[in-house]
């Protein structure tokens, strides 16, 4: 699936997570599970956005993090995800689609009893993440992540 333009709008990074979500010929044949970690492979990418398909185990999470400047969006393609951000926690179900803007700051973890499949679309492509802790004093960055390291 692609998308041409030069700065899509979430909206539509939202629509084409959502659409390959809900067309699992086009990606089931290529998901594995791990419990080491979530398993993740990047399906496209050129030099407006990229996508991404993760499997999650019960009880795997990102931790909070960020996505370096990128706009982007998600859908949960199989299974249930929890997603935190700093206001608020929710549950969302096979279909259910959610964007962020560049300076988006969340968690997404399974909590369910079974394993999860999710489509994500970054734009531009993640160059880099930030990694968090949120404590007493607010939002703490521990750690850089640079493109090349996941």
């Amino acid at each position: 699936m692609t998308l041409s333009m030069a700065a899509p709008a979430v909206s539509r990074l939202a629509e084409t997570a959502g659409a390959l979500a809900a067309a699992p010929d086009e990606w089931v044949a290529r998901v594995r599970l791990s419990p080491e970690g979530r398993w993740y492979e990047r399906l496209h990418r050129d030099e407006d956005h990229e996508i991404w398909l993760i499997s999650w185990l019960p009880g795997q999470a990102t931790g909070l993090h960020d996505h370096g400047g990128s706009r982007g969006a998600f859908a949960v393609a199989l299974g249930d995800l929890e997603e935190r951000d700093l206001a608020s926690t929710r549950r969302l179900t096979t279909g259910q689609t959610r964007s962020f803007g560049p300076e988006y700051v969340h968690e997404v973890r399974n909590v369910s009893n079974a394993p999860a499949v999710s489509v994500h679309v970054y734009s531009p492509p993640l160059s880099v993440m930030n990694r968090y802790d949120l404590n007493e004093s607010g939002l703490v960055r521990l750690a850089v992540e640079e493109a090349g390291q996941w």
